[in-house]
Order: structure tokens, then C-alpha cells, then sequence
């Protein structure tokens, strides 16, 4: 199949791909929102609603809205919700720069006297340091006094949107603020990193955020837009039968439990979760939970967990689960779209164990099987994604690139479906 260089977007730059609310947070493996953008013209009108049930960092959700589309998505990731909900929500600009300046202004009587010296207590608002293991493997003592004292002053806002637009400012800095390394997408400790300063970090952040909401504000203004996320598994929708005229998203990988420990700083300091083990079953192909008896639609399906099953009966599992668990989401995807509603699932072929993950074909037979027809399929470079982008032969996991000999994901497809 030819490469359409036209989806690459390979001149587009950061500045263009983190227009608007994009560049909030930073979010592994998330398609640029130009991509979302074309699917989205080219496949609804204004005014029908477009879903992403796995809607990540809400990439989708933002270029429905200013596109004059409704919109729904859901992750089972909380943070995700987070990054989501502030990307996708317009403040009064006056508004949030008075709630901004008051949070800002309390956090320096807190954090300073008039000689510099860091005080650790504020009588307007309570922190609690959190205790946990995890937290002090990722921060040291100073450190967290500092973010605790942060958040405790973000948790005193009253207002849902704006307590929500601190809190992704906070959630941004951690790994700035922490000794994960800043090059590594995986957790990686650094021990000789320079830890960058909370209170700087998070004024700057927050300060960069203001400036991107203006830009939503003027798009959006105070209009009603119909824009819901959701905290729940793309397996169990909150839409109606058939109310859906479109669907564009990214799924997980094979691995995409390890997208749990990605998210751990955040998960932890909001408690979003204690156990990081709990966190990991949550997602699509955890090896951690047991489903029962799993029945493929995909004759490559199945091809490929046996071959699999030959070299490693555990990995084996866990793509089987995948699969399966895959195969429910496009069932639910099926019955939230309209007749002729299109879905557009964007993902790319692996390799696990040496042995050739092929999502593409095992998507679009087991879409086949549900109830969709092939409407088009695109394979595309992917020059800008945020991925680990190498992977070791020898082991077939993810590695720096100076350790690995060939990229695990040079070309993705975008695989528009249309429900019969």
C-alpha cells in the first residue's frame, strides 16, 4: 500500500501543532490535531456529534468544538479527563486572570517572607504532603513541600473550571519538577538531573495557559458548546444508540497498560490512585485482570496470538486480551453510530516477541465481522508523533535510539470504517 505523504503534516510546526489549548500538557502518543482536524471535515457536518472513545489528551474533542461540531469522549484514564476537560473548556479571560492572580498572590505570602526565605505555612488554605513511596522515589523532600503547598492553595478555588485549569497547569510541571529524566516518554530516573523550581515552573505554565485560553475564548466566547468528557471504559459509552455521526480516535497499543505508568506523578499527587498495579488493570490489555473465555472475530487475530503463545505464553495473554477487549470497544462503537456514521481509528503495526502485531488487518476484519464496510484506508508517515519511536531486536521492547537498530512505528494508518 503507497504512503499518502499528504497526511504526514510534516512541515506543520510546534507552534502550528500546539495552537489553542494543545499544548496545555504534554501527552505521549497523540496524533497532531491537524490529522483530527481533516478526518473531521472531511467526514461530518457542523453541528453533528463527533465521539473519541479514547480520547487521551482530548485532541479530537478540541478540534470538534472549533470546527462547530458537538463532541463526546471518554477515557478510563482520570488524568486524561483532566487534560481533556481544561483543553476543552473556554474561560472569561478577565475572569480567569483575577482567580489566576489571586492564587498566584497567596502562593507567594506562602512560599516567601520579604528576605526570601521559603515559609511552608499559609493560614487562607491547608496542603497535606502525600505520603507514599512512589512520591519519594520521584521527589525530593523540599520538592514536595513546595508542590504540596501548590496544590493546597489550587484545591481551595471554588470554581470547577478554573480549580480544573490549575490543576493541569500542576499536573504539567511534575516531571519538570521531579528527577524522572526529561528526555525519557518512559519512567526513567535521573540522579544527577537539575530539578526545576515548583513555584517558578508553575507561574510560567500557568501564565502560557492564560494566553492559549484567550485564543479558545475568541473562538468559542461564551457560546453553548456541547462538549462532554467522560471517565468511564470506551466499552460503556454514555451516548444513545445510533446518536453518533462520527468517531476518531487513537487506541491503545498492545502494551497499553504501560500507559498507566506514564501518568503515575499525576495519578499520584491527585490521587487518582494508591497502587499503581490497581491503576495498570484498568487499561485495554492489562495482563492483570482475567476476562474468562475470549472469542476473536479475527482469523489474524488468532494467527497471531498462537504464533505468540509458541514464544512466550504470558505476552501471549495479554495480545489476546487486547484483541478482545478491542473487539468489544468496536461493537460499542457500532452501536453509538448512526447508519453510515463513519469511524476512524488511527494505529500503526508492531512487533512483540518478533512476532508481527498487525493491528491494521486485525481491525478491519474484526470491524468487517461487527457490521462496518471498508470506506477508506490511508497509510501515512508519522513524522510528529510522540512515541518511542525505536525498539531493540533482540528484546522487542521500547530503547533509546542509541541502543536500538530499526523504528517501531515509521507509518500508521487511518482506517475509516462505515457502519452498514
Amino acid at each position: 500500500m503507497e504512503v499518502d505523504d499528504s497526511w504526514s503534516f510534516k512541515d506543520a510546526t510546534r507552534t502550528e501543532t500546539s495552537y489553542l489549548t494543545h499544548g496545555y500538557h504534554r501527552y505521549p502518543a497523540k496524533y497532531i490535531p491537524q490529522l483530527a482536524s481533516r478526518v473531521i471535515k472531511e467526514n461530518s457536518k457542523v453541528g453533528d456529534l463527533v465521539c473519541d472513545p479514547f480520547m487521551g489528551s482530548g485532541t479530537t474533542l478540541v478540534e470538534a468544538v472549533v470546527n462547530g461540531r458537538r463532541a463526546y469522549g471518554t477515557d478510563i484514564n482520570p488524568v486524561a479527563v483532566l487534560i481533556a476537560k481544561a483543553k476543552t473548556t473556554a474561560i472569561e479571560p478577565i475572569k480567569l486572570k483575577h482567580e489566576v492572580d489571586s492564587v498566584l498572590g497567596h502562593l507567594q505570602a506562602a512560599l516567601y517572607d520579604e528576605k526570601g526565605q521559603t515559609l511552608l505555612t499559609h493560614e487562607s488554605f491547608e496542603f497535606n504532603i502525600p505520603v507514599h513511596d512512589r512520591i519519594d522515589y520521584w521527589f525530593p523532600e523540599e520538592q514536595k513541600r513546595q508542590l504540596a503547598t501548590i496544590l493546597g492553595r489550587i484545591k481551595a478555588v471554588k470554581d470547577h473550571d478554573v480549580q480544573t485549569f490549575l490543576l493541569c497547569s500542576f499536573s504539567n510541571i511534575l516531571k519538570g519538577c521531579s528527577r524522572w529524566m526529561m528526555k525519557s516518554v518512559k519512567p526513567t530516573r535521573d540522579k544527577n538531573k537539575s530539578i526545576a523550581f515548583a513555584h517558578r515552573s508553575f507561574v510560567l505554565q500557568t501564565q502560557k495557559m492564560i494566553k492559549k485560553n484567550e485564543e479558545l475564548w475568541q473562538i468559542l466566547g461564551d457560546h453553548n458548546v456541547e462538549c462532554a468528557t467522560d471517565n468511564r471504559d470506551a466499552r460503556k459509552l454514555s451516548l444513545k444508540d445510533g446518536s453518533a455521526t462520527l468517531i476518531v480516535t487513537s487506541p491503545p497499543y498492545v502494551t497499553s497498560y504501560e500507559y498507566a505508568d506514564l501518568h503515575q506523578l499525576t495519578a499520584l499527587w491527585l490521587a487518582y490512585t494508591n497502587s499503581l498495579k490497581d491503576f495498570r488493570s484498568k487499561f485495554i490489555g492489562s495482563i492483570q485482570k482475567d476476562d474468562g473465555d475470549m472469542h476473536l472475530y479475527s482469523t489474524l487475530a488468532k494467527e497471531t496470538v498462537a504464533n505468540l503463545e509458541a514464544k512466550d505464553k504470558r505476552e501471549a495473554l495479554g495480545v489476546e486480551r487486547y484483541f478482545f477487549e478491542m473487539q468489544q470497544c468496536f461493537e460499542e462503537m457500532h452501536r453509538v453510530l448512526q447508519r453510515k456514521g463513519r469511524a476512524a481509528i488511527v494505529v500503526g503495526d508492531t512487533d512483540l516477541k518478533k512476532i508481527a502485531i498487525r493491528n491494521g488487518e486485525v481491525f478491519v476484519q474484526t470491524m468487517e465481522k461487527i457490521g462496518f464496510k471498508k470506506y477508506q484506508i490511508i497509510k501515512r508517515p508519522i513524522p510528529s508523533k510522540i512515541l518511542p519511536l525505536t525498539r531493540d531486536e533482540k528484546t522487542g521492547r521500547f530503547a533509546k535510539t542509541a541502543n536500538a537498530d530499526r523504528l517501531a512505528y515509521p507509518t500508521e494508518y487511518i482506517i475509516i470504517m462505515e457502519k452498514l
